[in-house]
């Protein structure tokens, strides 16, 4: 059975609304893709260096990298 598909701005705009839930303090500017590899995605982030300095830029990241796990098991890319 496959799973539910979600197009890559879907699945970008769950991630953003799970990051402020996580973590509040996640600074304005992180840039989230999805990365397609095979039958797979994940996302990828990108900032400025004013961005990375801010505080609860490593945490973010960090829950980004969880939320796109959770989310992968849960749907396909469209």
């Amino acid at each position: 059975m496959s799973k539910p598909a979600k197009t890559e701005a879907e699945l970008i705009a769950m991630a953003r609304a799970q990051l402020k839930v996580h973590v509040p303090e996640a600074p304005d500017g992180i840039v989230i893709s999805v990365l397609r590899g095979g039958d797979s995605w994940e996302f990828r982030t990108a900032a400025d260096e004013a961005t990375v300095a801010k505080p609860g830029y490593p945490e973010a990241v960090a829950m980004i990298v969880q939320i796109g796990d959770h989310l992968g098991k849960q749907f396909d890319v469209s």
